[in-house]
């Protein structure tokens, strides 16, 4: 049982909800801000009592838009979590920032409560890919963010960029890639668009990069981001020497994490759950109002073939793989009594390889550069009838 935690903080506030974003947030309930926050920072503190003795290794702020609120919110719950939680002197503490909503100022003050990573949601820098995505700001506002980024005293920040976005070309494209590395964030996570049902991309019209591009485009991306330094550590992440998302490779690597605040998910001691989705009810249940179910749901404790199942899917995302070695000791069986056949499937197609990690001497078992293009299909075949 590790002794370390993660902390993932959901702030639901957006301006207006971008044209393709399914998760949990609301472009029209600011007038709840306030009473989110004291109900956020009352869960925090029912919470802690249960984690005294972890040590918080990596913080997420998410979204939502976590810059859209004045400072003293978020600096607010920072603080909470430093006043009730065993916070690590070297913990990375981050926090998602859209541009248009972040001045110098706002960030000077993340920086001064502790804040020591950005997450830009740049998305693009082409002006008009970023109307047709929904996005509030253009590419100049999106510069001059970074800039005063840069300025308040951020030296780790990572820009996130999208591909086989509406009317994209692989000029606009690869435009938007030279511009990214031009301002060498230490980090860069590039996605390609995923219509999801619900959102108001999805009963629309599109005019859409095909197949091919969309694929061009994810090649582009490796190339042009290895050129400048930048190493692949994740499938659709890239970063500088030191500085991988060390909060996201918990996840990855299924550590524990505990999710605060509006429909947060939380995985602790192969417990996972989530928090309820309706504001006013996680409102009202930590002002005292709630009918008294608590704001857990969801509750679920992990069978020995769902976690070898997430163990495999989530570490085969990463460029590393998965460490044989630590499957064993965590599930009591070597890999090869469990998935010897699609792992020979896959090794025959060339599309998984085994080596050894020079640092531990342990065996891994990884996608190959072929397997990374068709990550999804190998992955699903480690689902357990």
């Amino acid at each position: 049982m590790s002794n370390e935690l993660s902390l993932y903080v959901h702030i639901p506030f957006c301006v207006r909800k971008c044209l393709y974003c399914d998760f949990l947030s609301f472009g029209d309930k600011e007038n709840l801000m306030g009473d989110y926050f004291k109900a956020l920072s009352k869960e925090l503190k029912e919470s802690a009592d249960d984690y005294r003795d972890r040590e918080v290794k990596t913080v997420f702020f998410g979204g939502g838009t976590p810059s859209l609120p004045d400072a003293d919110y978020i600096c607010g719950i920072l603080n909470d979590i430093r006043d009730n939680f065993k916070l690590s002197n070297t913990a990375e503490i981050s926090l998602e920032l859209n541009p248009g909503t972040a001045s110098f100022d706002k960030m000077k003050r993340y920086k001064e409560a502790g804040f020591n990573r950005l997450s830009m949601g740049i998305q693009s820098f082409d002006d008009e890919e970023l109307k047709r995505i929904g996005r509030i700001h253009d590419s100049k506002t999106a510069l001059r963010t970074y800039e005063d980024a840069i300025r308040a005293g951020f030296d780790n920040i990572n820009i996130d960029i999208m591909s086989a976005l509406p009317g994209q070309s692989m000029e606009s494209y690869t435009d938007t890639l030279k511009k990214a590395v031009k301002l060498e964030p230490r980090h860069i996570s590039a996605y390609s668009l995923i219509i999801e049902e619900g959102t108001p991309f999805f009963d629309m019209d599109l005019d859409l990069p095909g197949e091919d591009a969309d694929r061009d485009m994810y090649h582009k991306t490796a190339e042009i981001l290895t050129e400048h330094g930048y190493h692949r550590y994740e499938i659709s992440n890239y970063a500088k020497d030191g500085f991988e998302c060390e909060h996201n490779k918990v996840y990855w690597k299924r550590g524990n994490y505990l999710g605060l605040g509006l429909g947060a998910a939380s995985l602790v001691d192969d417990v996972r759950w989530s928090n309820i989705r309706k504001i006013d009810d996680y409102i009202s249940y930590f002002s005292g109002k709630g009918s008294g179910v608590g704001v857990r749901e969801n509750v679920e404790n992990l069978a020995l073939e769902d976690r070898m199942e997430e163990f495999m899917f989530l570490g085969l995302r990463l460029i590393e793989g998965v460490d044989l070695v630590e499957f064993e000791s965590l599930f009591g069986q070597k890999i090869e009594e469990v998935y010897s056949e699609v792992i020979d499937k896959y090794a025959e197609l060339g599309l998984l390889q085994r080596f050894v990690e020079k640092k531990t001497g342990h065996e891994h078992l990884c996608l190959t550069t072929n397997g990374l293009d068709v990550s999804n299909t190998v992955m699903a075949d480690f689902l357990l009838d």
